[in-house]
C-alpha cells in the first residue's frame, strides 16, 4: 500500500460512520452495512478489507477456515456467510488470534459467538448478531479474497472499512477520496454549527450560515 492509501485509512479512523454514512449519501454509492452492528458499543475499527465467503456446507462437508494467519496485520476481516443467523462462524480461538495478530476487527453478514471473550480483550467485532451454534458441518469456504455483500453493501478486497457504535460503512476503493473530503466537510461544518448554537445563535441561522443542507445534499450525475 502506497503512503495515500494508508494515510486515508488513518483519515476514516477519525471520522465517525454517520458522517461517511452523509458522504455516501451525497456521492450516490451505497455502502451502509444494514443492520450490522457492534457486539459492543466501545469498538471501532478501521482498516482495508480481507474478504471470505462461505456458502452451504457439502457431503462430505468442507472447512469453516483456517485462514487466519494469513490475513495482514491492520486488515479488516469481511466474512460474508449470507446474513445465515442459524450458525455463527467465528468464535474465541480466532479471536485470540486476530488480536494477538494486529488485526483491525471482524465483519461478519451472519452472527459470531464467544462475546464475552471480545470485550474483554477489547477486540472489535461487527456482525448482525451472536448465537453459540457452530457452522461446522452446516457451511464452508467457498473462496477467499473476492467480493462479498456484507448487509447488502458490496465488499472488495482492500475496500475501506470503518465501523464505531452505529454500525460500518464499507467505501470503494475507487472513490475514497471523494468519500473521505466530503465527510471530513461534514464533521467540519457539525463542529462549527456547535460553537455557534453554544454562542448563542440559533440552529437554523447556523446551518444556513455554514450550507450544512447543501453538504448532504446529493450531488447531480
Amino acid at each position: 500500500m502506497n503512503e495515500n492509501t494508508d494515510g486515508n485509512v488513518a483519515r476514516a479512523a477519525k471520522l465517525d460512520t454517520a458522517s461517511l454514512s452523509d458522504a455516501l449519501d451525497k456521492l450516490g454509492i451505497a455502502g451502509q452495512c444494514y443492520r450490522v452492528k457492534p457486539r459492543d458499543a466501545s469498538f471501532r475499527m478501521a482498516g482495508r478489507a480481507w474478504t471470505l465467503l462461505y456458502g452451504p456446507a457439502g457431503n462430505p462437508p468442507g472447512t469453516v477456515g483456517d485462514y487466519i494467519d494469513d490475513v495482514p496485520p491492520g486488515s479488516v476481516i469481511v466474512l460474508d456467510n449470507g446474513g445465515r443467523e442459524n450458525a455463527t462462524v467465528w468464535g474465541d480461538i480466532l479471536t485470540e488470534i486476530a488480536r494477538r495478530r494486529g488485526i483491525a476487527g471482524t465483519l461478519i453478514d451472519g452472527i459470531c459467538r464467544d462475546t464475552q471473550l471480545c470485550r474483554e480483550l477489547g477486540y472489535p467485532i461487527f456482525s448482525k448478531d451472536h448465537w453459540m451454534r457452530t457452522g461446522k458441518d452446516r457451511v464452508q469456504v467457498e473462496a477467499t479474497g473476492v467480493p462479498v455483500n456484507i448487509g447488502d453493501a458490496r465488499v472488495a478486497p482492500g475496500d475501506l472499512v470503518k465501523g464505531d457504535a452505529d454500525g460500518v460503512v464499507v467505501i470503494p476503493r475507487e472513490h475514497e477520496d471523494r468519500v473521505l473530503a466530503a465527510a471530513e466537510a461534514i464533521e467540519s461544518a457539525e463542529n462549527r454549527i456547535r460553537e455557534a448554537v453554544r454562542g448563542g445563535m440559533r440552529l437554523d441561522e447556523a446551518r444556513k450560515q455554514f450550507r450544512y443542507h447543501q453538504l448532504q445534499t446529493r450531488e447531480s450525475e
